[in-house]
């Protein structure tokens, strides 16, 4: 198609000059037409817009996203893993809890498996000139499940407490050094400001559903969320019975489309393999993540559908850079050399992975640099390295590790690769509970291990990946890295709003990172929800969220 001038000259007349930059990137061949859209809604542009846009500089009408339309009335029922604690919106951190959470709480916007955000409780958003200030526009005559109007107040108390350190939220780790407490202001019953500690291109994300604590709910919460599990969202508490499950009915006051099931169930399960025979013996209809491993049988089921997403979630394997042998970053470089990817891939994760570069960029990113070469096994080169640190008899060392997923076998097969170039590498695999510990310095086999594999979720941007387990003063600096040049670079890369920027800042960080080695990202994996056959309009996202108010029953 050609492009038409004139509609694109009346477009970029309203436009900010950042704004008219992604639009030049678009027209010129620089940006990708799904990279645009992705930063476009970053930017705070509606899909609507993006769209017109789109056609406009002449790559035709976007594909539809529009779903069939199930029969309404359905019961979906889910099998999940137990909630760790207790289910509270400011310190939640589990999956089985998060996913109860998010059946009756919302967000201000929502991360799609495409990385577009989409507006929720936000009708829109935008940024200052310099990404300092970001001014988000609520949606009217949205109802609190108790009754209440949610308001510009309660955004603002509902940040406020992830914000402050005195909550211990697990909302730190992302708002740390970018949000403070304080720092979100109400403009108006409708409006709210959020003063950043500094600039950030890809402050969106930190307040949509890749912030899994980011919900909003009412500025009056005190605590004891299970309680009340009071919420805007489609569905409404039914029942709940900690440690055996939960069940919620529709929400009939909701502020957009009526959910179509009258009913949703979940089952809480200690391990995999029961959820499996649930499934296969038809007492549950979803199972919300399976493991590739374990679930063999079930992802090769006829009568069980597989729902899989590209993520940015991966394992990494941390080197502790301040003592030991691995202080040298040569041993470091020839351990990730020792490690054979394309087996990891095909063989531990049966294809459905993608290969890791020892960075966080993942291929999921727009900002990801192509262009560096990705990094293969070469022991020969990985022994020459050992010599040159003088390592060359090889050493003895303990991978600490969590049982979760694919942990223990990848670790064995660490295990066999480090052997080839003398390290002798004994395995410490514990429970999750005792690997995290109180997930502090000095109390945590993670955080206290020479060398560990710890399991990182997905992230729509790769923000959380580059500070807390990267930056010298990280949070969860397992590796115990310290780098300034890596510091200024991952500073960069947060505060640039243009991708053009961001992408120049992470070819910068992926060349550091695979000559420091501070960890090793082996692979990124898919996520992977089972459906029974004839169970359609299951939307899971890689966060183990599972939104389900268009699920319906054949």
């Amino acid at each position: 198609m050609s492009k038409n001038y004139r509609v694109l000259d009346l477009i970029r007349r309203n436009r900010t000059p950042l704004e008219n930059h992604l639009i030049d990137g678009l027209i010129d061949g620089r940006v990708s037409r799904r990279d645009f859209v992705r930063h476009g809604s970053l930017l705070g542009l509606s899909l609507l817009l993006l769209g017109r846009i789109g056609m406009a500089a002449g790559f035709g009408a976007a594909p539809s996203l529009a779903r069939a339309q199930g029969a309404p009335g359905a019961t979906i029922r889910v099998g999940s893993s137990v909630p760790a604690a207790a289910i509270d919106p400011v310190t939640i951190a589990d999956a089985g809890g998060l996913l109860v959470m998010q059946q009756v709480a919302e967000f201000l916007c929502v991360d799609g498996p495409d990385l577009v955000l989409k507006p929720a409780l936000a009708e829109s958003w935008k940024p200052n000139a310099d990404g300092s200030v970001w001014t988000f526009t609520l949606r009217k005559g949205v109802k609190f499940h108790s009754g209440g109007e949610m308001k510009a107040e309660d955004v603002v108390a509902s940040i406020d407490r992830l914000a402050d350190p005195a909550n211990s939220s697990n909302a730190l780790s992302v708002f740390s050094g970018i949000l403070s407490k304080g720092a979100s202001k109400k403009v108006d019953e409708y409006t709210v400001e959020f003063h950043l500690d500094a600039p950030n291109g890809n402050f969106p994300y930190m307040l949509s559903s890749d912030n899994y604590n980011a919900v909003i709910i009412p500025a009056s919460y005190k605590g004891d969320y299970e309680k009340s599990f009071d919420g805007t969202g489609p569905f409404k508490l039914e029942k709940y019975t900690p440690k055996v499950g939960a069940s919620f009915v529709r929400n009939e006051n909701y502020w957009g489309e009526k959910a179509l099931p009258e009913r949703t169930e979940f089952t809480f399960f200690t391990d995999i393999q029961p959820q499996i025979l649930a499934l296969q013996g038809g007492q549950i209809d979803i199972i919300n993540q399976m493991p590739v491993l374990a679930g063999v049988a079930v992802l090769n089921d006829p009568n069980v559908n597989v729902i899989s997403l590209k993520s940015s979630a991966h394992q990494q394997l941390h080197l502790r850079c301040d003592d030991g042998p691995m202080k040298d970053p040569r041993v470091r470089r020839a351990i990730a050399l020792s490690i054979d990817r394309k087996k990891l891939v095909a063989g531990l994760m049966k294809g459905r992975a993608q290969e890791g570069n020892d960075s966080p960029f993942a291929g999921v990113y727009p900002s990801t640099d192509t262009s560096v070469p990705q990094r293969e096994q070469d022991i020969a080169q990985a022994k020459q390295l050992m010599e040159a640190a003088g390592a060359g008899k090889g050493f003895k060392i303990t991978l600490t590790t969590e049982r979760y997923l694919e942990i223990p076998e990848y670790a064995q097969l660490i295990q066999n690769w480090v052997k080839e170039i003398g390290i002798e590498l004994e395995l410490n695999i514990l429970d999750q509970s005792a690997y995290y510990g109180d997930a502090v310095f000095g109390k945590s086999n993670w955080l206290d291990s020479v060398m560990g594999i710890t399991d990182y979720g997905h992230r729509g941007v790769p923000n959380v990946y580059l500070a807390a387990p990267l930056k010298s003063e990280g949070t969860w600096n397992a590796a115990h890295f310290k780098n300034k040049d890596y510091d200024q670079l991952a500073t960069s890369y947060i505060a640039a709003l243009d991708l053009e920027a961001q992408k120049a800042a992470a070819g910068k960080i992926q060349k550091l990172l695979l000559e420091e080695t501070p960890v090793i990202f082996g692979y990124f994996y898919d996520y992977l929800t089972a459906t029974a056959k004839g169970v359609a309009g299951v939307q899971p996202t890689a966060m183990s969220q599972l939104f389900l108010e268009k699920a319906s029953k054949a």
